[in-house]
């Protein structure tokens, strides 16, 4: 039997890698414990999905080698609750999200993760009134000719999605590396700020131009940049028919904001907490190299 592991990845940003927690051997009981399902007959029912929002969505938990655990090797933890692909079931302790926080080294901002675990806990009620699908539909607008299509059947797929962050879709440069603006050109961000990422993304090629006002580029198309302050970065990108889309880290496309609503402008989308703007910027293809 394989020595028992659990290890726990804080969905929550969108550019940085999340942050990961590999439970301490001696420690595993208590986590087990308070991830067992509540009640022996627990109702199992169709799980809600990760809804790609900025911000906190829930942890990712791996466990293996656990005797008598019931529940599968992967899950998601949503609102004190264990949800896949066919299930939903509350776990005995309904606080697992914010005792998992205090567990986390302090560059990652425990403060802002409680903060955000309390919004996504909230908006969780606005969003279990639609289905997901019947929200994602795409508005006709002024084409871009030079943008690439919106996609998202392509870069949801389970070999793509996990593996490229907002920047990758924002470059339509896929790399499977969770590319990092600066690091091809070994010029990466040494700080989270608007200067710092946008100054990292020049190095990659992209073209800062802040004059643009939301207008489709010549040649190329446009992206945005914002940034949570002092905590990660965001992109934004511009699609051939005017509208706008991103993915918020290993999570799936989508054409809407943190409201549900259609982006229009980046600049008075939610953003969740990516409050400040930085710029836009244009992607010239083939003039990239991001890693």
């Amino acid at each position: 039997m394989r020595k028992p592991m659990v290890k726990i990845t804080i969905d929550v940003f969108s550019g940085r890698e999340n942050p990961e927690i590999a439970v301490p051997s001696k420690k595993i009981i208590d986590y087990v414990e308070r991830m067992t399902p509540r009640g022996d007959k627990a109702r199992r029912e169709v799980g809600l999905p990760p809804v790609p929002t900025l911000g906190y969505r829930g942890l990712v938990v791996e466990a293996e080698g656990i005797e008598g655990f019931k529940l599968p090797r992967s899950f998601r933890v949503v609102d004190g609750h264990a949800i896949g692909p066919d299930f939903s079931v509350p776990l005995a302790d309904q606080m697992f999200e914010d005792f998992v926080c205090g567990s986390v080294p302090k560059e990652f901002r425990r403060d802002l993760l409680v903060e955000e675990i309390d919004r996504f806990r909230y908006t969780l009620d606005y969003w279990r009134k639609w289905r997901w699908d019947d929200l994602v539909v795409w508005p006709k607008k002024k084409p871009c000719k030079c943008a690439p299509l919106y996609e998202p059947q392509w870069w949801n797929q389970s070999w793509i999605q996990p593996y490229n962050n907002c920047y990758n879709y924002s470059t339509n440069y896929r790399t499977n590396t969770y590319a990092q603006p600066g690091r091809a050109a070994s010029a990466q961000y040494a700080s989270l700020t608007c200067s710092a990422v946008k100054a990292a993304s020049i190095a990659d090629q992209l073209i800062d131009s802040p004059g643009s006002n939301n207008k489709c580029p010549a040649e190329g198309h446009l992206v945005a940049l914002v940034v949570a302050p002092d905590w990660d970065y965001h992109w934004y990108r511009k699609g051939r028919d005017g509208s706008w889309s991103h993915k918020p880290g290993g999570t799936a496309v989508t054409n809407l904001d943190n409201s549900g609503n259609q982006i229009s402008d980046p600049r008075s989308a939610d953003r969740g907490p990516y409050t400040e703007f930085c710029t836009f910027m244009v992607v010239k293809h083939g003039h990239i190299k991001i890693n």
